[in-house]
């Protein structure tokens, strides 16, 4: 596994830490190999029942490696086993609790709302930018947020790219809990713990039914279109080199 994402289990309770502090957790192709490569290990081995997603140095993820998609790693990222990250598109039969420190902005926005569950920190930041930078939210966080919460509030967020903190996150229905910074993984983990004490075949057909629903309504082939047609377009390229290189984008 790549020193990207770290992979730590202990009893039935896996803990994926995307490890790029330097970067913010940005998701470059290392991180989605990192991803396939610890949930194919959490999906394969029968003695862990739950895992939780988090990210190094009090920092959830910011989203997409900017630097990479300007360089062209695009196809990789976004579109390669699993879709983004590989692990937006992954269909599980374990839940998944993003302990959110920091921020979850973009991709990172994206792989909370993947997950089942989510405790976050009270200083947490969220939002969907990618409208500021000529880009889509392609990776799920169109079709899942607009399935989450009134369409007015959803179309809010994703047409200003405006960030938003927890409490907000909160009274939208987008997270479980908020607690004090320094306590997010110890209640993640005692919420884990709970899961875990559970029958794991009730766990996986409970997981299975309450997503089947919102399978039937995602639509992966017209999001993965857009988005497509969206990154092969001057303004996507322009916002990402702008952010790389600290200025407004010109339009």
């Amino acid at each position: 596994m790549t020193d990207a994402v770290l992979l730590e289990v202990e009893d039935s309770i896996a803990k994926v830490t995307i490890n790029r502090p330097n970067q913010r957790n940005a998701i470059n192709h290392d991180v989605c190999e990192g991803m396939r490569d610890a949930f194919d290990r959490i999906e394969s081995d029968d003695a862990i029942r739950v895992a939780i997603l988090t990210g190094a140095g009090g920092m959830f993820c910011a989203g997409m490696d900017l630097k990479a998609f300007a360089d062209g790693d695009a196809e990789r990222i976004l579109f390669g086993e699993f879709g983004f990250g590989g692990f937006v598109k992954r269909r599980r039969t374990k839940p998944v609790i993003a302990a959110v420190e920091g921020a979850a902005l973009a991709g990172g926005f994206e792989f909370m709302l993947a997950c089942d569950l989510v405790v976050a920190a009270t200083d947490a930041k969220f939002g969907l930018p990618e409208a500021k930078l000529g880009l889509i939210a392609g990776a799920g966080g169109a079709m899942r947020l607009a399935q989450r919460i009134p369409r007015v509030r959803a179309n809010e967020i994703l047409l200003t790219g405006k960030p938003f903190n927890a409490a907000t996150a909160m009274e939208l229905g987008l997270l479980n809990e908020i607690v004090p910074q320094a306590k997010v993984m110890e209640r993640a983990l005692s919420l884990a713990a709970s899961i875990a004490e559970n029958a794991p075949m009730s766990v996986a057909t409970s997981l299975e039914l309450a997503d089947s629903a919102i399978r039937m309504i995602e639509n992966w082939d017209l999001n993965d279109q857009k988005l497509r047609e969206i990154i092969d377009t001057a303004d996507s390229l322009e916002g990402a080199r702008a952010f790389v290189e600290k200025r407004r984008p010109a339009r």
